[in-house]
């Protein structure tokens, strides 16, 4: 005869199997999202939304906080230091984490060593974009322009050391132009030069040249995606223009300390997941051009590894150190 003690217990098992993941997984500590860069960016409306809706179903406070400084390293190293129980986590963009430990010699950490990847949390495609002095309507032209004009073949970036630069020495390559890097302090600072004609060229993120671009203000020519971009669906990719081995894209990925155990990654990475899939945050996130993304934490961490090799490649080519 079965015991009514364990009817109870097989009763409650079953209710709980039938309970959303959310429920089943409540986590046992309030959780840190920290961000290396100021308030208002790309990277910090990214944590936001995704602490937002995460503190709806992990039973824990959720907060976002703003480390800037060193281009992510400040959050980055915050991490490394951090107790390695999932309370304290990041989210970080592709750069600090495959393109600046190759430029940077002093860095204090190893992203292949020192973290541990929880998910993706979205994708981006770069463009490449001219002002309208430039005379170039479309990327044949522009083509056309760069071999006619060697000596002016510059670009500008939002950086020195940054991916857009090391894209634009690939591009350059490709082309069979020796592309000019100009850094500038953000896209803001460069956007005046373009339009004036002081440069005659940009690379940078889809999300940061789409408005110049809907303006009329400068011609994006090209986007670096698989696909074309949503954003600006009449702009072809450079794989259609015949240039399939620039597929380019970036990424925002959320990381833990390396030691942390597998269990709490993984809880991490499945509320994680149910934030990314929210309506709201996949209408905002595609609002300033970036597409809301999912991973499993060995789907994240295949990729940064990838990316570490294929950028430290680059890099290494150059010659470029920031320090």
């Amino acid at each position: 005869m079965i015991r009514r003690s364990a009817i109870v217990a097989l009763a409650a098992l079953c209710a709980a199997a039938a309970l959303p993941v959310s429920a089943q997984d409540r986590f046992d500590r309030p959780v840190r999202i920290l961000v290396g860069f100021a308030a208002g960016g790309t990277a910090d409306l990214m944590a936001r939304l995704v602490a937002d809706k995460m503190k709806d179903t992990i039973g824990q406070t959720v907060v976002v906080e703003n480390r800037p400084g060193a281009a992510g390293r400040v959050a980055a190293d915050a991490v490394k230091a951090a107790p390695a129980d999932g309370s304290t986590i990041m989210v970080m963009p592709i750069g600090p984490m495959a393109v600046v430990p190759h430029t940077t010699k002093s860095l204090s950490f190893d992203p292949l060593k020192d973290f541990t990847a929880i998910g993706l949390g979205s994708t981006f495609d770069f463009a490449i974009a001219v002002g309208p002095q430039s005379g170039a309507k479309t990327w044949s032209d522009y083509v056309a322009w760069l071999k006619a004009n060697p000596g002016k073949s510059s670009y500008a970036t939002s950086g020195a050391g940054s991916l857009p630069h090391f894209f634009g020495v690939q591009l350059g390559q490709a082309i069979g132009v020796d592309m000019v890097h100009v850094a500038y302090k953000g896209s803001a600072a460069y956007a005046n030069d373009l339009i004036g004609g002081q440069i005659p060229a940009a690379i940078d993120t889809v999300a940061d040249l789409s408005e110049l671009h809907k303006a009329g203000r400068v011609r994006i020519l090209a986007t670096s995606g698989a696909q074309r971009s949503p954003v600006v669906p009449e702009v072809p990719t450079l794989t259609e223009l015949g240039f399939r081995n620039l597929e380019t894209g970036g990424w925002f990925g959320f990381f833990a300390h390396v030691n942390t155990p597998p269990a709490i990654v993984q809880t991490l990475n499945r509320h994680l997941n149910q934030a990314l899939r929210h309506p709201d945050v996949v209408a905002k996130l595609k609002s300033v051009g970036m597409d809301p993304a999912t991973s499993t934490p060995d789907e994240l961490q295949k990729r940064l590894v990838a990316d570490h090799a294929r950028w430290g490649a680059v890099v290494k080519a150059t010659g470029f150190t920031s320090d």
